[in-house]
């Protein structure tokens, strides 16, 4: 008999898969059990409920926060995306306080950012394309010109603009990127290199007092299309005075009006807006032109800091063009990541 009994414990401690399998639904009982019967679950919680339900009205009404008090709106949808990071920490002190009213509330913020951002978390690309596009903020303090021109030619771009080029470095660039693009204009602190021709080359101006856009035609093989570079204003954090963007917000309304006014229906726009897609402060460009991360991409494309990518200011946008793809590139020595996109030109609308 003893024996006996020591091959039967024996074998089931030894059913692996089994075992652990008992040993998950006595774990799932015991939490059960510990919830039924406890007429408290439904008054337990009720801050972490109220925290849950915030953070949804933060999020699905992310478009009132006034920006009158230091632009707390424009900061508030610069880091949108990172409240879902919430969402987890309220589910887990729903669980500790073991209320059902706090469960049942963490629902709605998890639903808000799914419904905001869960298309980005799927992969949109798709084979094909005409032109490959990049840009990149190469840093005006960048150690490794030479290298960082290397890095973002070997992409493969057709058409890559830069950002941040100060008039020292403008050289050493013109020198590394000549064997692969034929054509290119400097225009300020911005410029534009081509495999294909460019014409209208010309700076615009986005109310600075100085050049930091430009725009251009390039020749493809599929026809003309309008491209255009930018730079816009750095933002600031400050304890005195919020997010301040006041200039940035003037330089996007006049870059948005000049692209309204290109005569030419297929357009790009590349660069380094200091602001990202959900930034009401851009909607003079952003209601005009579609992202390529947010139609072809696959992920959010944070470009912004290289060190610990945070936010996409990094920004290639399109009218009357189709996005293939869309993708981050590896660190260069600039404080930003380059970025670039494949579009169909003959498919654009």
């Amino acid at each position: 008999m003893a024996q006996q009994a020591y091959v039967t414990e024996t074998d089931n401690g030894g059913s692996g898969p089994e075992h652990r399998g008992d040993r998950f639904r006595r774990l799932l009982n015991r939490l059960v059990s510990g919830w039924r019967g406890d007429p408290r679950i439904w008054r337990r919680g009720i801050v972490v409920a109220a925290l849950a339900v915030a953070l949804a009205l933060v999020m699905l009404l992310h478009a009132r926060i006034p920006n009158r008090i230091g632009n707390l709106g424009s900061l508030t949808e610069t880091f949108l995306p990172w409240l879902g990071l919430l969402v987890p920490l309220l589910l887990l002190l729903a669980l500790v306080r073991r209320s059902a009213t706090a469960l049942i509330a963490v629902v709605l913020p998890a639903a808000v950012w799914l419904n905001l951002f869960g298309g980005l978390l799927t992969d949109k690309t798709v084979g094909g394309g005409d032109l490959t596009v990049a840009t990149h903020n190469v840093n005006a303090d960048n150690p490794d010109p030479s290298g960082t021109a290397r890095e973002v030619a070997a992409s493969g771009a057709d058409v890559l603009a830069l950002e941040e080029l100060n008039a020292s470095a403008v050289p050493v660039y013109e020198k590394a990127l000549a064997s692969t693009y034929k054509y290119h204009s400097v225009q300020g602190t911005v410029g534009l290199w081509s495999k294909y021709p460019m014409t209208g080359v010309r700076a615009v101006d986005i109310k600075l007092g100085w050049t930091r856009a430009m725009r251009a035609t390039v020749t493809t093989p599929e026809g003309q299309v309008a491209f255009y570079v930018a730079h816009l204003p750095s933002v600031r954090v400050k304890l005195e005075a919020g997010f301040t963007a006041r200039q940035r917000d003037k330089s996007a309304n006049a870059l948005g009006e000049a692209i309204a006014q290109e005569p030419l229906k297929r357009k790009v726009l590349l660069g380094d807006l200091n602001g990202t897609m959900n930034d009401r402060s851009l909607n003079g460009v952003t209601a005009q032109m579609r992202s390529t991360q947010g139609a072809a991409g696959s992920g959010f494309g944070f470009s912004w800091p290289a060190s610990f990518p945070m936010a996409r200011i990094d920004q290639i946008m399109v009218q009357g063009i189709e996005p293939v793809t869309s993708w981050t590139l590896p660190r260069t020595g600039s404080d930003h990541l380059p970025i670039a996109a494949r579009v169909s030109l003959a498919t654009g609308s």
